[in-house]
């Protein structure tokens, strides 16, 4: 079982920069894939970004170049550096391990 902890989310205006972080635990395997979607009011959840242990990254075409997703092993924590932002880039954030298990979920709000 793998359980993961979130944080980092809030209110910022456009423009302005998060970070969130998530945080793994329990029987995490050697090769893993970890991401963050997110889930505005209203539509579907979306990928944002995903990373994997060995490194590679993939991100949704409306985040590349703003947002940047980074993982240290050592403490099973994948983050989201997100910069830029813009009020469509409101929604509640996920993490997930593997698409298998979720956060709770973390709100940003980009608003001026």
């Amino acid at each position: 079982q793998v359980q993961l902890v979130e944080s980092g989310g809030g209110l910022v205006q456009p423009g302005g920069s998060l970070r969130l972080s998530c945080a793994a635990s329990g029987r995490i395997i050697s090769i893993y894939v970890m991401g963050w979607y997110r889930q505005a009011p209203g539509k579907q959840r979306e990928l944002v970004a995903t990373y994997t242990r060995s490194g590679s990254t993939n991100y949704a075409d409306s985040v590349k170049g703003r947002f940047t997703i980074s993982s240290d092993i050592v403490k099973n924590t994948v983050y989201l550096r997100m910069n830029n932002l813009k009020p469509e880039d409101t929604a509640v954030y996920y993490c997930t391990y593997q698409l298998e298990v979720w956060g709770q979920g973390t709100q940003v709000t980009v608003s001026s």
